[in-house]
């Protein structure tokens, strides 16, 4: 296996040579040199410092990067290290070893290891240097987003075309705006309010809130808040309809307070959410979309459940196929999935504005199949 430092070990007891011993290394190993040379990302394009990168791994713990993605240790070992199931495969027995102290982590499992860095790279599925800015987003974004959505909220009563929108799609309720603290970007003053309160535009431009020229990204959209990004949906025809922060979509949306129901209804989107929510159904959750990430099927098999998935009934039967896949992967985890048929042409959304209501959706969820 060829020689390494003692620092770029993950030992299973007190005398490695007595072990079988798994070799991980403390850097990205596109890093190359052990030299303090710059790292080219993006074939050359790009120069990342390795002091650079020191930096931005000690000022985000590998175990606080893993528990804010709802890892949970499941056993303490020796020295301090710790042991769970791993979030990058479909794993059954704990078999991710996580040291702290070195700041690594190594899955028995899967065969793959390494730092926060090398973490985000599989977790999000990404390259090197989009890694690099998720972290960076998630170390310091935090702030800056809440300002930005505060700043959406106060707009949303202030534009009667946002409120003329969301009573179209039967979001009537003010219990339910601040519940998801919806709100409004018109577009043209969010760069102004938030550098007056001290935010360098720079930060604005690597958060996403604001194009390279400097001008607002979200303009006439209606803007929800989740967790480390902001959805945005159109009201303009002539413009995409959604719209995401750069960085990842994060886990399944109030996962928090559904977690803890024996039965969950899985909708595609916010508005979907929101329909079920007003209509008292409080252990809907949404996947924003159909494709789910590691970390949303890992939320969905946290626990013994009954999940429903009530994805659109598209004219074309995209929803239905893919709520036919996803069954198909939960079931292989273990989770027990019931696929709602809603009316052709609908979604949960549309299902309630056109005069749908609890009790009818509560009779397609009796008569889901498994």
């Amino acid at each position: 296996m060829g020689t390494t430092t003692p620092a770029q070990r993950v030992l299973l007891g007190e005398d490695w040579r007595h072990w079988r011993v798994f070799f991980v290394r403390a850097h990205h190993r596109c890093l190359g040199s052990e030299r303090p040379l710059p790292y080219s990302a993006n074939r050359g394009k790009e120069s990342v410092n390795r002091q650079a990168l020191d930096e931005l791994k000690q000022q985000i713990p590998l175990m606080g990067y893993l528990q804010g993605h709802d890892w949970r240790p499941a056993r303490r070992l020796s020295r301090g290290r710790w042991m769970g199931l791993c979030p990058l495969h479909a794993d059954h027995k704990p078999s991710f070893l996580v040291d702290p102290h070195k700041d690594l982590f190594y899955c028995y499992g899967c065969g793959r290891g390494g730092d926060v860095i090398r973490f985000a790279e599989l977790y999000h599925q990404v390259r090197f240097s989009q890694a690099l800015v998720l972290l960076r987003q998630w170390r310091g974004a935090g702030p800056l987003l809440d300002e930005a959505a505060r700043f959406y909220g106060i707009q949303l009563e202030r534009h009667p075309e946002a409120v003329a929108y969301l009573l179209q799609r039967g979001v009537r309720s003010p219990e339910l705006i601040e519940h998801m603290r919806i709100g409004y970007a018109p577009g043209g003053c969010l760069r102004g309010w938030l550098t007056q309160l001290g935010y360098p535009l720079e930060a604005l431009r690597q958060a996403g809130l604001v194009t390279g020229a400097g001008y607002d990204a979200y303009v006439r959209r209606i803007v929800f808040p989740l967790e480390g990004n902001l959805y945005g949906r159109s009201l303009s025809a002539s413009a995409p309809p959604h719209r995401f922060l750069p960085g990842a979509k994060g886990g399944l949306y109030a996962w928090d307070q559904v977690r803890r129901h024996p039965e969950v209804i899985l909708v595609e989107g916010l508005f979907d959410y929101a329909a079920l929510w007003e209509a008292g159904f409080r252990n809907v959750t949404c996947s924003l979309g159909t494709h789910l990430n590691a970390r949303q099927i890992g939320q969905l098999c946290d626990g013994p459940r009954t999940a429903y998935l009530a994805f659109d009934a598209d004219t074309n039967g995209r929803g239905q196929k893919a709520a036919q896949s996803l069954a198909r992967r939960l079931t292989e985890q273990g989770v027990k999935v019931r696929i709602a048929s809603l009316p052709d042409g609908n979604d949960p959304n549309s299902f309630f504005v056109q005069d749908g209501n609890a009790r009818q959706f509560q009779s397609l969820l009796e008569a889901a199949r498994g």
